[in-house]
């Protein structure tokens, strides 16, 4: 059994199951006690946390990557040690690695491909910003939510890009999407994730990896000196603009890469908006220059989307045993006296002949330079003043800076260039060159609003349009809930960031939900018999109860009036504060109007005293002397509710045989 699980780190993670193994550590599932929340716990190997110079400088680098915050990233929660274990604590995606996507859909189509990688680069930038490098760019460090978002994961051994390289030979990403420079073992940069992100892209594309191999070894020298199929050989569906963009990324020469992230995202954007959109540069400019020799002639391309390389014939084999045989009977020639003048005078002839061709072809070479207008590659200049760009090594006496007067938002310092045309990395031809520049106004900022006793439904939707403006993600996490004394349940107490704060691109709003005062235990006391007002207020002061109208229910009853006669919870049981209780409360009776008529004694009487008597009553409703000869008399009326007995008394003598059961309703 794994030695981790149910093991409580810092006394606050709980590990629970084992999701995932890497090259450096090895993945939890772990509960969080402290914010109650589910986490992915990376726990270093042990073997490479007995280093104790490594773990130091994984520790301040992983400080570092925790700083990250972007929608494209995961996020990282905590950086710790709990005894001699080094971890990482990060947010738990629901969801699947890039590379398992790739293995059920097999190979994508052109746009879900400009979908995944765009959001990729997106999160590469962001690090790229903060000055850390990935190094590990692959479709396994990749997530794919189930909203079709991705997030970049797995900085495990991102490096800071000013730092040196701090890993092991072991740590070092898949070899199969490893940049050239860190096949070669120097120093990395930005521009290595982007060649790995192209990899990326090519797999998606083509639904196969760019190179294959029996070793590690042999894959990584095919990323020295191989070029790879054109993805539009593999899938032709793909179109040339994007193949353009991808083998781009996945130039070996670093003067003729991407430049940077935000680069490739422009031309991906561009591609996006106009797919038949020409991009400055062709196949022909990603290949590496060849020296020319002083024996041959420059080699000239074709112009052409794809050039195809010609193969050497091989000869047939029955040339090749001529050649053999034709060796093996060969005698050289005897020495003689003629015979030495007439090869001399043949070598001079073949000299002389040698010299005129090897000087007209250096003089067609030159001529052909001379023709052929210099290229250049056009330096990244974002992030400097005009003045600092102007004097910048492949900018001064090559290309002139255009200022332009509209100024741009950008994350850069108010002043300096938040955009070039044409982008870094592309090559311009000629001379009196131009770079257009745009200068930044600063960061584009808005203001948080006022959401607090709102529900998230409300804030979410006073929140859209920022949101959509600033990319926000907006988090109201159930572990994070407060009690409040204030605020009613499920409402809002406080935002992080706060009213009027300042928000980013790319900023993460969390919404701190209210639960309601916090609840302590109360004895129910007896209402029953008491006034319903009086009760009510009794509840929110001392008793600490909830009930509302609707938990109210009136009732005909005997009883006096909007008094109590039945509670929901029976006195003396114990429940916590705020609890509801329901009560039924007496609306009186309903009192009704009836009549009877009574037979009369027939005797020798003339006259009888009649008196009526309703239920338990102890004075009549009715009273009244009549004739006997009538026969009959109407008593009326009669009030009461319900069904009530009916009591008949003549001259003061109870009449068994009047005795009735009357309905008041």
């Amino acid at each position: 059994m794994d030695q981790y699980i149910g093991k409580m780190l810092d006394n606050r993670y709980e590990i629970l199951e084992r999701i995932g193994t890497g090259g450096m550590a090895v993945v939890y599932k772990a509960k969080c006690h402290r914010l109650n929340r589910l986490v992915a716990l990376k726990i270093l190997k042990s073997d490479l946390a007995q280093d104790e110079d490594f773990r130091r400088r994984f520790n301040a680098e992983s400080q570092a990557v925790a700083q990250l915050s972007h929608p494209n990233i995961v996020s990282v929660y905590d950086v710790s040690r709990g005894g001699d274990t080094e971890y990482i604590v990060m947010e738990l995606i629901d969801g699947i690695t890039l590379k398992q996507y790739m293995e059920k859909r097999g190979q994508l189509n052109w746009r879900e491909s400009l979908h995944f990688i765009t959001q990729i680069m997106r999160g590469l930038s962001h690090a790229h910003s903060r000055g850390i490098v990935h190094r590990d760019i692959k479709p396994q460090n990749v997530m794919v939510l189930r909203d079709g978002s991705v997030k970049v994961a797995d900085f495990g051994i991102a490096c800071l890009e000013n730092s040196a390289q701090t890993l092991t030979q072991e740590a070092l990403g898949s070899v199969h999407y490893i940049s050239p420079e860190q096949a070669r073992g120097e120093r990395t940069d930005a521009r290595s994730d982007i060649y790995s992100a192209g990899v990326v892209m090519y797999e998606m594309l083509t639904g196969r990896l760019p190179f294959e191999g029996d070793s590690a070894v042999s894959v990584a020298i095919q990323h020295l000196s191989a070029v790879p199929l054109s993805p539009r050989e593999l899938n032709p569906e793909i179109p040339p603009q994007l193949e353009l963009i991808c083998m781009k990324a996945m130039t070996p020469d670093l003067s003729r890469r991407y430049a940077s992230a935000d680069a490739m995202i422009a031309d991906l954007e561009d591609f996006r908006k106009n797919p038949s959109i020409n991009l400055d540069f062709t196949m022909v400019d990603l290949r590496p220059e060849e020296p020319a020799e002083p024996t041959q002639p420059i080699r000239t391309y074709d112009r052409t989307l794809h050039p195809t390389p010609k193969t050497p014939k091989r000869e047939p084999e029955r040339v090749r045993e001529r050649r053999r045989d034709y060796e093996d009977d060969y005698e050289p020639p005897r020495r003689g006296g003629g015979g030495v003048t007439v090869l001399l005078g043949v070598a001079i002839v073949l000299a002389l002949a040698l010299a005129v061709v090897l000087f007209r072809m250096v003089s067609d070479s030159l001529a052909q330079q001379q023709a052929e207008p210099q290229s250049y590659v056009v330096p990244p200049v974002l992030g400097y003043t005009p003045e600092q760009a102007a004097e910048m090594e492949g900018v001064k006496d090559v290309f002139t800076l255009d200022i332009k007067e509209a100024s741009e938002f950008s994350e850069y310092a108010v002043g300096t260039i938040a955009r070039q045309n044409p982008t870094p990395g592309s090559f311009r031809k000629g001379d009196n060159l131009v770079i257009e520049v745009w200068l930044s106004a600063g960061e584009d900022t808005g203001e948080m609003l006022d959401v607090t006793n709102k529900t998230e439904a409300q804030a979410k939707v006073l929140l859209k349009s920022l949101k959509e403006k600033y990319e926000l993600e907006i988090i109201a996490d159930e572990a994070e809930m407060e009690f409040n004394d204030e605020i009613t349940e499920g409402y809002i107490i406080r935002s992080e960031p706060a009213e009027g704060e300042t928000l980013k691109k790319g900023d993460v709003i969390r919404l701190i939900i209210s639960k309601g005062p916090e609840k302590k235990p109360v004895a129910v006391p007896d209402f029953v018999g008491h006034q319903i007002d009086e009760v009510l207020r009794s509840l929110v002061d001392p008793w600490h109860l909830t009930c509302t109208n609707a938990d109210i229910e009136y009732v005909e009853s005997e009883a006096e009036p909007n008094s109590v006669i039945w509670q929901s919870i029976e006195k003396n049981t114990m429940v916590n504060e705020w609890d509801t209780i329901q009560f039924k409360v007496s609306k009186g009776v309903t009192i009704t109007e009836r009549e009877i008529y009574l037979n009369l004694p027939q005797d020798d009487r003339t006259t009888v005293q009649v008196d009526v008597y309703v239920g338990d009553e102890e004075n009549p409703q009715f009273t009244e002397r009549v004739s006997c000869a009538d026969g009959t008399v109407r008593v009326y009326p009669l009030r009461g509710h319900g069904t009530q007995t009916i009591k008949v008394k003549f001259d003061g003598v109870l009449d068994q045989s009047q005795i009735q059961e009357l309905q008041f309703d």
